[in-house]
């Protein structure tokens, strides 16, 4: 069982919403959709539910075209970052619904509807109605009617932004083990970086409608295309600057020369941009290897955790990020230190280059 993109692409009017894409997914995968707002998430969702046609492309879903199949008479679901669920029902027939509506027998829809509220702590609000629930309950309940339908396709649109911390983080660890073994499909679409890392499986980075990097998510996260997949896969926004690479040495706006991590210094001497994700430059020299740089701070901030940290070195703007409590002053200088064997470089056309 695959689902594939066959050229599809989604235009109304001037506008482009999805660029001609091409794209299989395969039965039992968990797939990741990471890009900012507007870059294409839910629009791709819905061409591949059946919620919209594309004008032009096709799906083919086992070995058929389901491109004019309506949403109906597919065995998906869909769950948003809004929730939506029956008012007049209470939680138990909400995730019933679907159920009821197959003719499944009563013992079978209550074992599903048991396991699901169970899986998503809601089996103490089971007789309660939509409006006696939190906001982060009603998403709960409209993930769990998703959920308890075993459908082919599972199509999850940020659903997991309007929950609590301590539930979202719940959440995210159990779903891929919720899916793990069953023979659907399931995407999920997120902005945030961390949730495809958390999830594993494979992602795919999109970029103002197109897909710019597909397969394994570790594979995507260490070894981007380009540039953009590589801003895409970065939260904190993964730092760059224009290099001139000589030899075993980068120089930084011909003012800050750098030593070349062991893996690029075969990559030909000549004019790169460079980039450097936040965790990989620290306060603290914790890893050998690591370069020294000095720079003045612009803002120290420090959330849970981590402390990021943004300052100029040789008038641009870096950014910090790392673990533990790093306190600075702001227009302090301060030292950090950068692993370079975690530098991409990037040509001309912003695609990246490695050594040999």
């Amino acid at each position: 069982m695959t689902l594939e993109l066959k050229n599809v692409a989604k235009h109304m009017g001037t506008a482009t919403y999805i660029h001609e894409t091409s794209l299989v997914l395969e039965e039992g995968s968990f797939n990741t959709f990471l890009g900012p707002t507007l870059a294409g998430k839910t629009s791709l969702l819905q061409l591949i539910a059946g919620l919209e046609r594309p004008t032009s492309g096709e799906v083919w879903f086992r070995g058929k075209n389901v491109t004019g199949v309506p949403v109906q008479k597919r065995n998906v679901s869909m769950v948003y970052q809004q929730f939506i669920n029956y008012p007049n029902f209470n939680v138990y027939e909400n995730i019933a619904s679907p159920l009821r509506v197959a003719g499944m027998p009563n013992a079978e829809v209550e074992s599903r509807v048991q396991a699901t509220a169970s899986l998503l702590h809601l089996v103490p609000m089971l007789d309660r109605r939509p409006n006696e629930l939190s906001g982060g309950q009603q998403q709960r309940t409209a993930i769990a009617r998703a959920l308890v339908k075993n459908s082919d396709l599972i199509l999850l649109d940020e659903p997991l932004a309007n929950l609590d911390y301590k539930l979202r983080e719940e959440l995210r660890d159990e779903l891929p083990r919720f899916f793990a073994g069953r023979r659907c499909i399931v995407v999920y679409a997120t902005t945030e970086p961390m949730e495809a890392l958390l999830f594993s499986g494979n992602t795919a980075t999109l970029h103002e409608g197109r897909i710019t990097q597909f397969g394994p998510t570790s594979e995507v996260y260490k070894r981007p295309n380009d540039l953009v997949s590589a801003q895409v896969f970065s939260d904190p926004p993964i730092n760059t600057a224009a290099v001139t690479k000589r030899g075993s040495k980068i120089a930084i706006n011909e003012t800050i020369e750098l030593p070349a991590g062991k893996a690029s210094r075969t990559i030909p001497d000549g004019e790169y941009t460079i980039g450097i994700r936040p965790h990989h430059i620290t306060p603290e020299a914790n890893k050998p290897g690591t370069v020294e740089v000095e720079g003045q701070v612009l803002v120290a901030e420090i959330s849970g955790s981590e402390s990021a940290v943004h300052f100029d070195l040789g008038g641009k703007t870096w950014v910090s990020l790392s673990h533990g409590i790093h306190r600075f002053d702001v227009g302090s200088r301060a030292k950090f230190y950068i692993d370079m064997e975690h530098t991409f470089f990037f040509d001309g056309q912003l695609r990246r280059i490695e050594g040999k």
